[in-house]
């Protein structure tokens, strides 16, 4: 795929989650051609990341027999409590080494018993939760989550070993190591770092910090959902450990009656929030991880299943799911037992460790990109029927070391961004002999050093 140079590419904000602008553009004068973006500070993240360090937090994990959501919450030793209390001294720890960065807490919520459910009894799910507060613009958040939580073949067997390696203690390792990786380091935005519960009896834990979020007027840019995420080896006897599966779903279901009509007329169902945030992704893993190509899927999830991140899409956030490219079934919600010379089970030394290393890295350079970039352009409009022009318009982005933008357009049949322009520190661009009928349009806000925010696909410009 044909991704340029300068591609951070990402999801727009709803105009709820906009940054506000001034009436005019900054003062400072932007650099004539565009900054390379090509940061050192990440690549030393990515070749930081370790593969024994996330080995060690997965046979961590599984050693606590089962994580069942309904499991023992009192024993030092076996079931969820003393999972999650792992995870809270193990996060402390990662803060306590950079002078306390990070505010580790733990976030719940209450779910009534159901005998008819996977929850038969009042259940208290517990996440394990970590904050990086930014220090210019501390309320826009990114997330990046996996679920500790794990199950056997019956969902509601809270007792048998459930060992839960690749689902999902992979997606909790890839969380934690993004946490050491980052944390030595200072961000504009702040990012938040999620162990989740209840997902194997109905996305609660998705669910519960989804609704603080939205409680506490988080400003959230992104979800990165990492659930399966360690295995290379599929059913059918094919081994990759070069590639995975990025799931962006499409149109919001917060989208109102006008939105939904203005998707129908206008299109932008390919440019959803999320699935922008997936390109983002992707171009992400293409500048700085190598040997990991990224798929991007125009879905919410698998077919017929779901993951944490669906919770957060339902409320109206940009998220995404990290996966894997070869699932192999008999390693998923499995009792352990062979079986006519087949072994069940999800157990750690199922676990390709400089794989589940490889996706950490991605996961902590697409959060620092993120991170240090500037907010999304507000109000991002495009014009041009009936002309051979095209032109956008927006607001522009109050953020420290602003350095102008880019405008990024593709072909329909194109998933990610193929042609770019610098664009300087305007809030117009009008490009010439490329007509809107053939193409789709971004804008994207750029810093001094090259870091972009996530693109915003335009809506049409208001008629005068």
């Amino acid at each position: 795929m044909l991704v340029p140079l300068a591609l951070a590419a990402g999801a727009g904000l709803s105009p709820a989650h906009a940054q506000q602008a001034p009436a005019g553009p900054p003062a400072a004068v932007a650099p004539s051609t565009a900054p390379s973006g090509d940061d050192a500070r990440i690549h030393e993240i990515v070749r930081a990341a370790s593969a024994a360090r996330v080995e060690r937090d997965v046979r961590t994990l599984a050693g606590f027999g089962t994580r069942h959501t309904m499991s023992d919450t009192m024993s030092a030793t076996r079931g969820i409590g003393a999972a999650r209390r792992w995870l809270f001294a193990e996060l402390t720890r990662i803060s306590q080494q950079c002078g306390g960065c990070l505010q580790v807490m733990y976030v719940d919520s209450l779910v009534r018993g159901d005998t008819a459910s996977r929850i038969t009894r009042d259940t208290r799910v517990v996440d394990v939760v970590a904050i990086q507060r930014g220090i210019v613009d501390a309320n826009r958040f990114v997330v990046v989550q996996g679920h500790y939580d794990s199950r056997v073949s019956e969902a509601n067997n809270a007792t048998s070993d459930a060992p839960g390696a690749n689902d999902d203690a992979s997606g909790v390792a890839a969380a934690l190591e993004s946490a050491r990786l980052l944390s030595r380091y200072r961000f504009n935005g702040s990012i938040v770092y999620a162990a989740l519960a209840g997902e194997e009896q109905g996305l609660h834990g998705g669910e519960t910090l989804a609704r603080y979020a939205r409680a506490h007027g988080w400003r959230v840019e992104g979800v990165l959902n990492n659930d399966i995420v360690g295995n290379t080896r599929g059913q059918g006897g094919l081994v990759n450990n070069t590639t995975a599966r990025i799931f962006g779903p499409g149109i919001p279901t917060t989208a109102t009656a006008a939105e939904l009509r203005r998707y129908l007329y206008s299109g932008g169902e390919l440019d959803t929030p999320s699935r922008e945030l997936a390109r983002y992704v992707v171009g992400t893993a293409d500048r700085f991880v190598p040997n990991l190509d990224l798929h991007l899927v125009y879905r919410l999830d698998r077919f017929g299943r779901g993951g944490d991140h669906t919770p957060w899409f339902t409320q109206g956030f940009p998220a995404v799911r990290l996966t894997e490219s070869q699932e192999d079934y008999t390693r998923q919600h499995q009792d352990l037992r062979t079986e006519n010379g087949i072994r069940y089970g999800d157990t750690p030394d199922m676990v390709d460790y400089p794989y589940l290393a490889k996706m950490a890295s991605l996961n902590a350079a697409s959060l620092a990109s993120l991170a240090w970039a500037p907010p999304s352009p507000d109000s991002v409009y495009v014009s041009g029927a009936v002309t051979p022009n095209t032109v956008l318009r927006w607001k522009p982005v109050t953020a420290p070391n602003l350095a102008g933008y880019h405008v990024y357009w593709r072909l329909p049949s194109s998933a990610t961004w193929q042609k770019s322009r610098w664009v300087g520190n305007a809030t117009t661009a009008t490009l010439e002999n490329i007509n809107i009928d053939d193409y789709f349009f971004a804008v994207a806000a750029v810093d001094t050093e090259g870091h972009e925010s996530v693109p915003v696909f335009p809506v049409p410009a208001p008629r005068r």
